[in-house]
């Protein structure tokens, strides 16, 4: 009889392959940073609508040259195939400063904002990468590739709106608003910015729905 332990060994079965490692998607060049702490003044919210007029009129100003600086910015990027620094730097802190008075304006934070656009000068902030390399081709159609972020930007003012004026109703009752209230306006208050910075030719990068 042949001993059992003289049969030859099968070799162990091929281990299945290990997963490719995870990689976690690149974060969007635009993005809000919030150090909010949600407390709100009851007096400054109930006025809230009228102290933002002097920051609604220097906007609309303000928006008035961003539009013939997004256009040149448009044209050197079509030609050079990156944003020139200057340009950029001056359409961020455009970005910026929308960022701020409509925060204010949405009861998204407290203290009266400035009028500039410079960094870290308000509790909700923007950060925005580059000036980086940007494709031609995609800079030529920008216009009309960014049809569809500018309709769903629209819906999302139409949000924001209401978010802003259930934030002035609560937090006239009980001097804060709530933590959801806030991220889901700042939500949109984000997509919106990240439409603008793709058609002022800021990034190349399209607005994304998701998070930060």
């Amino acid at each position: 009889m042949t001993d059992v332990a003289s049969w030859p060994k099968q070799p162990p079965p091929d281990e299945p392959p290990a997963p490719p490692p995870f990689e976690p998607p690149r974060p969007h060049t635009v993005r809000l940073v919030d150090h909010d702490d949600l407390k709100r003044s009851r007096l400054t919210v109930l006025a809230r609508w009228f102290l933002v007029v002097p920051h609604l009129i220097w906007f609309y100003l303000y928006a008035v040259v961003a539009f013939f600086v997004g256009i040149a910015n448009w044209v050197v990027t079509l030609i050079k195939g990156r944003p020139p620094q200057r340009l950029h730097r001056w359409l961020v802190r455009f970005l910026r400063y929308h960022v701020y008075v409509f925060s204010y304006l949405y009861v998204l934070a407290n203290p009266y904002p400035p009028f500039h656009g410079d960094q870290r000068s308000y509790r909700i902030d923007l950060q925005v990468e580059g000036p980086d390399d940007q494709r031609r081709l995609v800079t030529a159609f920008r216009l009309v590739l960014a049809i569809p972020a500018f309709v769903l930007a629209w819906v999302l003012g139409q949000v924001v709106q209401i978010i802003g004026f259930l934030n002035w109703l609560i937090a006239i009752f009980i001097g804060r608003v709530p933590r959801g209230m806030e991220q889901l306006g700042l939500y949109c208050l984000r997509y919106q910015t990240q439409t603008y910075a793709y058609l002022l030719v800021v990034t190349d990068r399209y607005p994304s729905t998701a998070g930060n």
